[in-house]
């Protein structure tokens, strides 16, 4: 056990595994940060399942939600697996399904339709378009590439992600605002979202670009962000379908599970849903 220090070669080796594994940026980044957390936390000692267990317990005295927790056991998880140290691993804490969500990070039809009118007022004409390619097809921000001149032209984009293809069809009115704006900025081929330089848009620039809309479109910064559009995209998909299966491979999900942590509904909507019981005499 004395020897199972983590070290920075330790980390180099693991970032190309995760590569090799085809995880996203974020995901990535997110393993690597808790993963020093912990370094840091566990000073000059060597891991264990002790010191786990205890870093663990740490975190739980420090107000971190069972849900953060966990998290971050998995990053360790993932590391452990990698260099062979799963002994170390310990018991994830048991959570209760969610019945609804927060409202405070739910964003609305409206609020959106106002993001929209917001970046429109502001001549952020990249944003629009980002923005509304996000919401009408319930893309990753990581997939935002995919979204090229030749996709737009065949009206569907092939995402590869994870080791899996899967297809997305793009809206006919959404392709045409596409080929618009390519032929406008004389994008003849390739990515169409693009920075100046013609280098591929970054997940943290899109996330800075839809924050400085909040103060013009009265909307929440909490819930402003990327992903919270493939949430609201995955509601108005299910509410015409009804068939969660079917939302989960539109939106590339190998668990229906996960799917369905999409659909919870928010705490106002479950406080109406209670209010139709008509129990209260």
């Amino acid at each position: 056990m004395n020897d199972r220090i983590i070290t920075d070669e330790q980390l180099i080796f693991f970032t190309e595994y995760l590569q090799e594994e085809e995880r996203s940026t974020a995901t990535m980044e997110k393993y690597l940060r808790e993963i020093r957390k912990f370094t840091i936390w566990l000073g000059n000692a060597a891991v264990s399942k002790a010191a786990v267990a205890q870093w663990k317990e740490n975190l739980l005295s420090e107000g971190y939600s069972p849900s953060t927790v966990n998290g971050k056991l998995t990053a360790l998880d993932r590391f452990f697996s990698f260099a062979g140290w799963k002994d170390c691993s310990v018991r994830h804490l048991k959570l209760q399904r969610r019945l609804f969500r927060d409202d405070s990070r739910e964003l609305t039809r409206s609020e959106y339709g106002r993001l929209i009118a917001a970046a429109e007022k502001m001549e952020k004409e990249r944003l629009v378009l980002l923005m509304e390619s996000i919401c009408s097809t319930g893309i990753r921000v990581s997939e935002v590439r995919y979204f090229t001149v030749e996709a737009a032209e065949q009206g569907r984009a092939e995402i590869s992600l994870k080791g899996k293809i899967r297809t997305i069809l793009i809206p006919g009115k959404l392709r045409r605002k596409l080929l618009k704006y390519a032929q406008k900025y004389k994008i003849v081929s390739g990515e169409i979202f693009l920075t100046r330089d013609g280098k591929s848009l970054s997940r943290k620039q899109i996330w800075a670009e839809m924050k400085a809309l909040c103060k013009e479109a009265g909307v929440a910064p909490s819930k402003v962000f990327p992903h919270n559009l493939r949430h609201l995209f995955a509601r108005a998909f299910y509410r015409v379908c009804r068939d969660v299966a079917k939302l989960a491979d539109v939106l590339g999900h190998s668990s229906i599970e996960t799917t369905r942590t999409y659909l919870i509904s928010t705490g106002a909507e479950h406080a109406r849903t209670l209010d139709l019981l008509h129990l209260i005499l």
